[in-house]
Parts: C-alpha cells; structure tokens; sequence
C-alpha cells in the first residue's frame, strides 16, 4: 500500500494486483489507477498497458509468481525486490534481462542505512511534506497490546492484514 501510495503521489499511473475484491478496493483508496487479480495477473497487465508493459515493479512477495513479473516489465524496466512474502526465493535466469534491457534489484532500507546514515532524513524530509498534505497516509491495520504479539505475527504470516501491524507497549 506504501509503494501505490508513494508511486501515486509521484504521478506514475500505478496497477496493483490483489487476491482478493476486498484488496481491489483496499489498493484502489491507495492510488492504484488499476487492478489486476493474483490468477492471470500478467495478462491483465499487458491488457491494460497496451502490450508494453510497466516501467517500475515493486515485489515484496517473490515466490513463483515472480517469473511473470519479470514478463511483465516494459524493456528497460525494473523490478525491485523487497521481501519474500511468498517464503520461497525465485532464480533469475539473466537471459530475460539481457532480452529486454531490463534489471532486478534488491531494495533493503536497512542495509543501505547501514551505509548512507544521512539517507533516513533525507527520506523523511520528502516523505513529511506527503504525509502532511494527505498524498501519503501510513496505513494502519492493527494495534494490538504486548500480551497479544503472537497473533500479531499470525496475522501477518497467514496475511489476514492489510496495513501495518502494531504492536502497543504500554498503554496510554
């Protein structure tokens, strides 16, 4: 929800894709222009793009869906990898990315902070003016004590949230 928030924020025409009608709209109040459902999603998207396919992916889920969204992409696109919702790590075979001009790259925050300690406030400093005017509205699925991190952490493995998990220390 982040990434259709931010991509939208900047003006880029943003498809989602969703398992669920819920997570349509769910996806849709957080700027996606389209959507295109889990089953067949790389057909949707070459529909709705008019057989070019898309500039930018944003993966957190890998798993074997990834190979689509390699097929996905437009020539020179990109896909960044952000996690492994999927729990399985995909293989790219590098012909694909030598037959479109086309590139896979990993983006994890925390390593690069590790590396560029200014990086976070310069992120924050562009992110505050979005988050302020309403384009950018982190998004909240729960809040849940301490005592009940264990379902927390069910709710994100089973991926029966959408939006952040939080877990409360104390009470207010």
């Amino acid at each position: 929800m982040a990434a259709c928030q931010l991509a939208a924020a900047y003006g880029a025409r943003v498809v989602a894709v969703v398992s669920t009608t819920a997570k349509s709209e769910i996806a849709r109040s957080a700027g996606a222009h389209d959507v295109a459902f889990v089953d067949g999603f790389r057909n949707t998207v070459r529909r709705i793009t008019d057989n070019r396919g898309v500039d930018v992916i944003v993966d957190p889920v890998g798993g074997d869906r990834f190979i689509d969204s390699l097929r996905c992409l437009a020539t020179e696109g990109r896909l960044l990898v952000m996690g492994f919702a999927g729990r399985s790590i995909p293989s790219v075979k590098v012909n694909r990315l030598l037959l479109t001009n086309t590139a896979v790259m990993g983006a994890a925050s925390e390593e690069y902070w590790q590396i560029n300690q200014d990086y976070p406030r310069q992120q924050w400093s562009e992110l505050l003016p979005m988050i302020t005017s309403g384009a950018v509205r982190p998004s909240i699925g729960h809040v849940l004590p301490l005592s009940r991190a264990t379902e927390a952490l069910l709710l994100l493995d089973e991926r029966r949230t959408s939006g952040r998990v939080l877990i409360q220390l104390r009470a207010d």
